[in-house]
């Protein structure tokens, strides 16, 4: 299964929260197809600002290249959800 990212926001200065920061790519709600989706929220200590720059592409994006790539070590914080399809209204 492709792996996706929701949101990224950086140089988020660390006395306050994430609306304080710079977004990079836009949130998007989830919207699984078929079963149960996690879906993971992590922060990650930049080494400087203007460090990171946003992704090609939202598919097959993989968070430990993307760390690699911009010098961010493990993550600081974690949450995740489960979200499922919505089941459509029956007809009569």
């Amino acid at each position: 299964m492709p792996k996706m990212m929701d949101r990224i926001v950086t140089d988020i200065p660390g006395t306050t929260d994430a609306s304080f920061g710079r977004e990079i790519v836009s949130y998007e709600t989830p919207k699984p197809v078929i079963g149960i989706h996690r879906y993971v929220f992590l922060l990650l200590k930049q080494k400087s600002r203007k460090s990171v720059t946003p992704p090609a592409s939202r598919d097959h994006f993989n968070t430990r290249t993307f760390c690699q790539e911009h010098g961010l070590g493990l993550p600081v914080a974690a949450v995740y959800f489960n979200a499922q399809r919505e089941n459509a209204a029956r007809r009569r």
